[in-house]
């Protein structure tokens, strides 16, 4: 029999997984173009427009920065997330991302902007995920196993 808490801990790593790559890889254009049925931004300008307003805060240039840092953060959690390697490490770094993103927005909209869009809860199942003490079905298992 299947273990509930296995399955939903694999539930929870490719839920925030495919969010963060989806998100990463559609401000690089990889879903279409600006517009498009289902793309949010589409390309760098667009994404960096949004951006730039949720970090209201900083400077253009250093919000630019952080974006870029963010998108690829976004996109390396979200792999291994979904494969199931390094688990604990990019579940924490998920976590510590989606809170930044929450108290930016926080800052510069409201509270109720990103508890609205659930980012203090993709937040909070990151850090959850993150004191998972075995993963089945991932990478990190599988390395445990063979003892590498």
């Amino acid at each position: 029999m299947i273990k509930s808490t296995n399955l939903f801990q694999l539930y929870l790593r490719l839920a925030i997984g495919t969010g963060y790559l989806v998100f990463g890889l559609d401000r690089l254009g990889v879903w279409g173009s600006n517009g498009a049925n289902g793309v949010s931004w589409g390309d760098w300008k667009h994404f960096m427009e949004y951006a730039s307003s949720v970090m209201s805060f900083l400077p253009y240039s250093l919000a630019n920065i952080f974006a870029i840092l963010a998108t690829a953060a976004e996109i390396v959690f979200g792999i291994l997330l979904i494969l199931g390697f390094k688990t604990r490490l990019a579940a924490f770094g998920s976590g510590l991302l989606a809170l930044l993103f929450a108290l930016s927005m926080a800052i510069s909209f409201g509270i109720i902007k990103p508890l609205a869009y659930s980012v203090f809860t993709v937040s909070a199942g990151s850090f959850l995920l993150a004191t998972v003490q075995h993963y089945k079905w991932s990478i990190d298992a599988l390395l445990t196993k063979s003892n590498i």
